[in-house]
């Protein structure tokens, strides 16, 4: 992935990340296979029941894990996801969370896969969520 995706999307104003754009998400950083993405929580974000959807939570992880390991690739190479697992430990709710942060890091990575680790914290510190994935290193054909 190009340095220079990373160091656009990391701007207040980015418009390189659609998805970020429609959550309301921000990279904050994502360097040398680590990450951190924060997510204001609004009720726009909540399931039925009032609280934070699992997938959203889901998604900021996955997002995270995959700029963590964007960070420490080759300008020519990509990433997608191949498995992802998640454990809920705590739920949220938007009267009592403002902010979620996920912070993610690469464990192990090999020329064709990478094992991921991402945690999501809200704005006491409080561990709502651990992550889990393995992710695929696209390179093109030449």
């Amino acid at each position: 992935m190009p340095a220079s995706y990373l160091t656009a999307v990391q701007k207040e104003d980015q418009e390189v990340n659609p998805l970020f754009r429609f959550f309301g998400a921000r990279l904050a950083q994502a360097k040398n296979g680590q990450a951190t993405l924060v997510l204001p929580v609004s009720l726009s974000l909540c399931q039925g029941g009032g609280l934070l959807a699992g997938g959203i939570m889901a998604t900021i992880a996955d997002e995270a894990m995959a700029h963590a390991l964007m960070s420490v690739l080759e300008p020519h190479q990509n990433c997608v996801t191949v498995e992802m697992n998640i454990r809920y430990l705590r739920a949220a709710h938007p009267e009592n969370v403002s902010v979620l942060t996920a912070t993610a890091r690469v464990v192990k990575k090999g020329a064709h896969m990478a094992a991921m680790s991402a945690d999501i914290l809200d704005d006491q510190n409080h561990l709502l969520a651990v992550a889990g994935a393995t992710f695929s290193v696209l390179i093109p054909p030449r």
